[in-house]
């Protein structure tokens, strides 16, 4: 009998890694039919060619998200990963945080997005936690200071501190970049970061993070809020208290300026709206949620072996490390021995996943 051998490249280990965290449990086996013995001949049937899945009779074929321009790429990305019924048509569009509480609960868009919590004075919502995304502080990449405290940011956002040479950097005025009302990362830096400070009324108002981060790009000696998902290199994350803005500090909770993000339904979601959100909440949706740099919520946990080639050990070593900082229950144990160690270990089943720096002989 052939045996199929599991073997891994360089290039997959990321990726294999989430795979074989998850177990699924196989169908039973149908008992075949006897088949009955035709009375007449029949006609030979035309073979029947597979088609694309087909949204179930009774489902609605579309979906309207909006809200949050925070989560709007996100749940743009998870729309396009979406693929089990290609003919459901599903719009992705922003607005602010407070634009989806009010739609989701007037009913003009199947889900709400917000990325922060909701306020006491605002509707009750079914609210599903899609990931978490921590809020960086961002300067033009010119800027030479490297960090803040929250305090220093907290006056600077305030107008109380106006100018980079009361911060160890040039005497410069500061710009200050804000979002605009209604909008769910200006809320959450509110409550984290201001406190009872109101944002100074000198500062530059944005309707969206992208706009934040243009404005803060192209002009010197500014600075600006961000969500982690916007980070590149057109900005740069300044360092809060002495701690880096990385996924990695916001789950180990060092980087304390971190919020969820939400999707939201006036109800119980039913039909294909729930198929979409318990999708995002999957494990293929939420690598794409850690792919875009947001903080995924996957509760996985486990174990996973891998042995093999000593060239993809050190390689493998650094994705399970990283692996590891994303779901932190899941132990993953990489081990060397050689590309034949690797394919035999991954016959035998004694590992989850071999290794080989060669071709299958």
């Amino acid at each position: 009998m052939k045996k199929i051998v599991k073997l891994l490249t360089a290039v997959a280990v990321a990726g294999v890694l989430i795979l074989a965290s998850c177990t699924s449990t196989p169908h039973e086996p149908t008992t075949p039919t006897v088949p009955t013995t035709p009375t007449s001949p029949t006609t030979p049937t035309e073979p029947i060619t597979p088609s694309e899945p087909s949204t179930p009779t009774g489902l609605s074929l579309s979906i309207t998200e909006a809200g949050s321009t925070t989560v709007q790429p996100l749940a743009e990305k998870l729309a396009n990963a979406f693929i089990t019924y290609p003919d459901v048509d599903i719009t992705i569009q922003g607005g602010g945080s407070s634009v989806g509480v009010k739609s989701a609960n007037d009913g003009t868009v199947d889900i709400g997005a917000a990325s922060r919590e909701l306020k006491p004075d605002e509707p009750s919502l079914v609210t599903h936690l899609l990931c978490r995304d921590g809020i960086a502080i961002v300067t033009d990449p010119g800027s030479p200071v490297s960090g803040l405290t929250k305090d220093e940011i907290r006056q600077i956002f305030a107008g109380e501190i106006t100018s980079w040479n009361q911060v160890g950097g040039p005497s410069e005025d500061i710009i200050v970049v804000a979002r605009e009302e209604g909008s769910g990362t200006r809320a959450a830096f509110e409550e984290m970061v201001m406190g009872e400070s109101l944002i100074t009324n000198t500062a530059i108002l944005q309707p969206s993070n992208g706009a934040v981060k243009t404005t803060v790009s192209s002009t010197p000696n500014s600075i600006g809020f961000l969500s982690f998902g916007y980070l590149d290199a057109a900005v740069k994350a300044l360092q809060v208290d002495g701690v880096a803005a990385t996924v990695a500090n916001v789950l180990n909770e060092s980087y304390t300026i971190a919020r969820p993000l939400y999707f939201l339904t006036k109800a119980e979601p039913t039909g294909v709206v729930k198929m979409f959100i318990d999708f995002c909440l999957g494990v293929e949706a939420q690598a794409i949620v850690i792919e875009e740099g947001y903080i995924s919520v996957a509760d996985l946990s486990g174990s996973i072996t891998e042995a093999g080639s000593t060239t993809v050990q050190p390689l493998a070593e650094k994705f399970s490390d990283t692996f590891s900082v994303m779901f932190p229950k899941v132990d993953v144990t990489i081990q060397g021995g050689g590309s034949s160690v690797g394919v035999k270990s991954a016959d035998d089943g004694t590992v989850d996943i071999g290794a080989a720096s060669r071709e299958l002989k």
